[in-house]
């Protein structure tokens, strides 16, 4: 009985061990990094350069590509398929059994490997996720073919005064991440950006080749949103930006690959100079609940497509993502998924027309206890053109984030010269709910006619030159972006005037623990040899 028993268990181990699973394989070095730093035009464009440059961003060895010899042991390995790789993370992504994968730890220069199941890894735990909703790959859109007039989704953001200014995303370029541009290039809503060389190219992660424009709705949709031209039916909010077109989403499973995917497009948007990311893509639950996001691990840090958006914002892009359809879901399956729950990613919730809150929309608060969603826009019977041109209405979060990246590029076309960080914290900052943060709205929605004026004070002032808090309200860390205060010091003061905590500006981007401040509001100064600045910030 004891050996029936023992055979048993051998059979279904043998069985668990020679399924197929997904990991990331990390490498141990970039051996050839420094030919790549003191060859910068090798590894990224010009014009990527030219971003970094104005916002003071140092290149570094992530900025390096992988090495292909390590690259194409693991692509030869036995029983091993390479599914995509990422040189921020110095890793591939593969695909085989566990016992295959495994093997490749007698590859001198792998470092570690970390499978998508948990609790494959070493100290790993099953997560034990909730049965989730079978996956709509349609992403959530809910369609209706009633003419709409793409009016109020721009004056509700006062995104109409930046229009009236001139400034329609001229000089600026989006990278949008989708499932696909099915007719893009050959109906009337997306003539305009054809005819004036708008779309600068684009690539399928998915199949491997530069096929965008045969498959799938979603992204034709998303795009219309930002760069759409239909004149008395349909303005998108950057009409003049540049776009790259990256499908990396499957419309056929589930799948943590779609995540590498995800990072590798971010990764050559960063290459070729990209401002803005826009990306209506949100991951929560797989096919297999075994490589499911667990709410308690959302941290804005942790899931591999997060970790790529933090990635992408260090090197100056902004990254807009919807904050997800999931509002109606119970707990915590309502919650933002990823990468909108990433640390330095703008989340876009959803309201309609009349501002009020969209049920489907996904809330907040970013596990533990962060503002989440960050703003909002009319993701509510939203104005979209579809992929045989028509003008119609269309709902989710999937279009809340394109109309609030296209307004974006706009508004940073006003001030090309600020930091990613500098136009988001003034975009955050002229929202309706800045002061009083909820899991429903965030900071609420933005007011770019507010921004707008912010800015050209900041500028006036020269004080958005010196230094910027970032993000502020915050939670337990702040961020200090500073240029010419380097080596004053930075002290917070407590309502009643008392010291509570005094840093020295050091770096450039400095990040400052304010574990042991209370929540409430406090007041900063900063001198230097010729002036005093101050402030306050907000903690939560």
């Amino acid at each position: 009985m004891k050996k029936i028993l023992l055979l048993i268990v051998l059979l279904v181990a043998n069985v668990t061990f020679s399924q197929e699973e997904d990991a990331w394989v990390f490498f141990t070095d970039k051996p050839n990094a420094q030919f790549y730093l003191d060859n910068p035009l090798q590894m990224l464009t010009q014009r990527a350069l030219d971003r970094r440059a104005t916002q003071g961003i140092p290149l570094n060895v992530n900025d390096a590509p992988i090495e292909p010899t390590y690259y194409i042991q693991v692509a030869t390995y036995e029983g091993i398929t390479v599914k995509a790789k990422s040189k921020w993370m110095n890793c591939v992504h593969v695909r085989g059994t566990q016992q295959s994968i495994l093997a490749l730890n007698e590859l001198s220069f792998v470092q570690s490997i970390q499978f998508a199941d948990n609790s494959l890894n070493s100290g790993g735990k099953k997560s034990n996720p909730k049965p989730i909703s079978p996956i709509n790959k349609t992403l959530d859109v809910a369609e209706s073919f009633n003419y709409g007039n793409s009016q109020n989704q721009i004056q509700m953001l006062n995104g109409h005064l930046i229009h009236q200014a001139n400034y329609t995303g001229q000089g600026k370029i989006i990278a949008v991440l989708d499932s696909g541009f099915i007719n893009v290039d050959s109906t009337s809503p997306f003539q305009r950006l054809f005819d004036n060389n708008l779309i600068l190219g684009g690539y399928n992660y998915v199949s491997q080749n530069e096929d965008v424009y045969s498959l799938h709705n979603h992204g034709t949709m998303t795009l219309s949103c930002m760069g759409g031209f239909v004149d008395g039916e349909l303005v998108g909010t950057a009409p003049n930006a540049n776009y790259y077109l990256f499908v990396t989403e499957d419309v056929t499973e589930e799948n943590p690959v779609e995540e590498s995917y995800w990072v590798e497009a971010a990764e050559e948007a960063d290459r070729l100079g990209v401002d803005i990311i826009s990306t209506s893509l949100g991951y929560y639950g797989y096919d297999n609940p075994n490589y499911s996001h667990v709410y308690t691990n959302m941290t804005g840090d942790v899931a591999f497509a997060s970790r790529g958006a933090n990635i992408a914002f260090s090197k100056g892009m902004i990254v807009v993502a919807s904050a997800g359809n999931s509002g109606g879901n119970p707990e915590p399956l309502n919650h933002i998924g990823v990468p909108a729950e990433a640390t330095n990613v703008l989340a876009v919730g959803a309201v309609q027309a009349n501002e009020n809150y969209a049920s489907f929309s996904s809330i907040g608060p970013g596990y533990p206890n962060r503002i989440k969603p960050e703003v909002m826009a009319q993701g509510q019977a939203s104005v979209v053109a579809n992929t045989s041109g028509t003008i119609q209405t269309a709902s989710g979060t999937s279009f809340s984030c394109p109309i609030m990246a296209g307004m974006i590029a706009s508004f940073w076309s006003v001030f090309p010269d600020f930091s990613n960080q500098q136009i988001i914290q003034l975009v955050k900052q002229s929202a309706d709910r800045y002061t009083n943060p909820t899991d429903q709205y965030g900071y609420g929605i933005p007011d770019f006619g507010l921004a707008m004026n912010m800015g050209l004070l900041a500028v006036n002032q020269n004080q958005m030159e010196q230094f910027q808090f970032f993000p502020n309200p915050t939670n337990e860390n702040i961020t200090l972006v500073s240029t010419s205060i380097l080596g004053s010091e930075v002290t917070f003061y407590n309502s009643l005037g008392q010291v509570v905590l005094t840093k020295k500006i050091e770096n450039p981007i400095q990040t400052i623990s304010l574990e042991s401040m209370n929540s409430g509001v406090y007041y900063f100064t900063i001198p230097t040899s010729d002036k005093m600045y101050q402030g306050k910030i907000i903690k939560n």
